[in-house]
């Protein structure tokens, strides 16, 4: 101790000097500050490393949830290699075919569960089941079920007085029928009792010159032909399509913007009968007089994923590039999916992210974190846009907000909206 005090005294005249000269503070403070900056500088505007080719997989059976680190490329390829099998009707959230493309990637397995389908008129039928819906219960036990029946899922009562196993799929089946409406032929199908009970259903307006065969008041009976006749009026029937209903619901145990089918929807069909106005007898004109529906479309229903997770150092250069925390969630998705957050990576290339950017880049083609065609056009945000995720997101910060992405406007929602539904790109 006594050595370092007398060290300490032998160099105090010159700490005193230091101390004294009027300009010791601000220089020092500033070659500081300097030094912070270009560290910062360097952090924020050099190349970051070449993207992991590992992901975290959170991963669920049946609800029970763990996390497991894994280098596979496919929902498929992780599933073989921490050898969890698929009996027959379980259900993989999302396919086996999607690409493991964010670092925190949700996969759920569903495992099939006994399910008992219960028809008026015929024998229970005992199913495997993992399907979320009960007409995606019905199709995956092979039965067919029309878009007039009526499908409903039930807990029944008591399991052993009413002899069911599990849940209880109940189909009320619809009656097929025959209109011939004013010459053209529409098989339909109805749970109506009688005549007018259909022809109420299928909203079909009876005008005073109209015959209807049989009587109003006959029973529905299976294939029953009713006539719906109007003399004197040229009339055309025309079949329509009906689209597709679709039901998108968020869930919170998929990745961000995955999607996957819950039920499998389709298009109706509608016999639209057009009254012919003729003049000197030529058509001059139609008068749409009936519309009925023969076929009801059957709504689909898609899940969505909304579990978001977006490193810090992701968080950092999109800061950094300008880019609105609120798109955060659609930069970090489409990124993912372009090239893997890979600012050296030309289109076409597989493997991992090259270290250093080609010797030249192509003019044809994608280039860099967000495949520019040509790369050279990043070049008015920075003369690094070779290598430089800041410069090359600041490119596609103003690319995504510059342009129109029809029908959903511009910007990065508009961008990941239009990237779902065009074949990904």
């Amino acid at each position: 101790m006594e050595r370092i005090r007398k060290s300490g005294e032998k160099y105090r005249p010159y700490i005193d000097r230091f101390h004294n000269h009027p300009y010791a503070i601000p220089v020092t403070t500033f070659l500081v500050l300097f030094f912070v900056s270009i560290a910062s500088f360097i952090g924020l505007n050099a190349r970051t490393d070449p993207p992991s080719d590992s992901h975290i997989i959170e991963f669920s059976v049946d609800g029970k949830r763990q996390s497991i680190p894994t280098r596979s490329k496919t929902v498929g390829e992780f599933l073989e290699k921490v050898g969890v099998g698929l009996e027959q009707n379980d259900i993989v959230e999302p396919i086996a075919k999607t690409r493991i493309d964010d670092e925190k990637f949700h996969i759920n397995i569903y495992r099939a569960r006994p399910v008992t389908i219960v028809e008026e008129g015929e024998e229970r039928r005992f199913a495997y089941s993992a399907a979320t819906t009960p007409r995606s219960v019905a199709r995956q036990a092979g039965i067919e079920v029309y878009p007039e029946d009526r499908v409903e899922l039930e807990l029944p009562d008591s399991f052993l007085r009413e002899g069911v196993l599990g849940e209880k799929v109940v189909i009320d089946r619809s009656t097929p029928a025959n209109i011939n409406l004013y010459g053209s032929h529409v098989p339909v199908r109805t749970h109506a009792r009688t005549v007018r009970e259909l022809l109420a259903e299928k909203n079909i307006q009876v005008a005073s010159k109209d015959t209807i065969r049989p009587s109003l008041n006959t029973s529905i009976t299976p294939n029953l032909q009713i006539f719906v006749i109007r003399r004197g009026t040229k009339l055309v029937t025309i079949e329509e399509r009906i689209p597709m209903p679709v039901e998108t619901v968020e869930d919170s145990r998929l990745s961000f913007g995955v999607q996957v089918l819950r039920q499998e929807g389709s298009p109706g069909k509608k016999a639209v009968t057009y009254q012919i106005i003729l003049r000197n007898g030529k058509e001059v004109g139609r008068k749409k007089i009936q519309e009925v529906v023969s076929v009801e479309a059957v709504k689909q229903i898609i899940a969505r994923g909304k579990a978001v997770y977006i490193p810090a150092d992701k968080t950092q250069v999109m800061r950094a590039a300008g880019i609105s925390s609120s798109d955060f969630a659609y930069v970090d998705f489409i990124m993912a999916r372009e090239s893997g957050w890979c600012p050296t990576k030309v289109q076409g290339q597989i493997g991992t992210c090259p270290a250093f950017p080609p010797a030249a880049v192509p003019e044809y083609g994608g280039y860099g974190i967000g495949q520019a065609t040509p790369g050279s056009k990043m070049a008015a945000f920075g003369s690094d846009w070779q290598s430089n995720i800041v410069t090359q997101l600041k490119w596609a910060n103003s690319y995504a907000k510059g342009r129109s992405f029809s029908p959903y406007g511009n910007g990065w929602y508009a961008a990941y909206q239009y990237w779902q539904a065009n074949t990904h790109w």
